[in-house]
């Protein structure tokens, strides 16, 4: 069978959203390590912060979503989970890494909210 669906484009916003993910799991990790005591509940918090976010990114935010949400309920699950991220890096007294990634995730959201929406 021949498919005929065009190739997605992949821009230099798409490329940092990825590592914009990857920044809020590994963050969330490190969030659970060091702001819990060792060895419990920090490997705990450690191993579930993360998963958590990457089974809530894949259920309802993925490409291939299980769940297909409109572009406004994308964007909430996405504020949660980089809001999350945010917030670690504030309660690890980090608030300059914090601040950063807020500002960039949120202007990378509203160019890739756009573009979802066709504006």
């Amino acid at each position: 069978m021949n498919d005929t669906r065009p190739a997605p484009t992949i821009g230099a916003n798409d490329i940092l959203r990825f590592v914009l993910e990857l920044f809020a799991f590994v963050s969330l990790a490190l969030w659970g390590f060091l702001a819990w005591p060792l060895p419990w509940p920090g490997i705990l918090v450690g191993i579930l912060a993360p998963a958590f976010a990457i089974l809530v990114w894949a259920l309802f935010r993925s490409p291939k979503a299980v769940f297909r949400l409109d572009p406004f309920g994308k964007a909430i699950v996405e504020i949660f989970v980089f809001g999350a991220a945010a917030l670690a890096w504030w309660d690890l007294g980090q608030p300059i890494v914090a601040g950063v990634f807020a500002v960039v995730a949120t202007v990378s959201g509203i160019l890739s909210g756009r573009k979802e929406l066709g504006a």
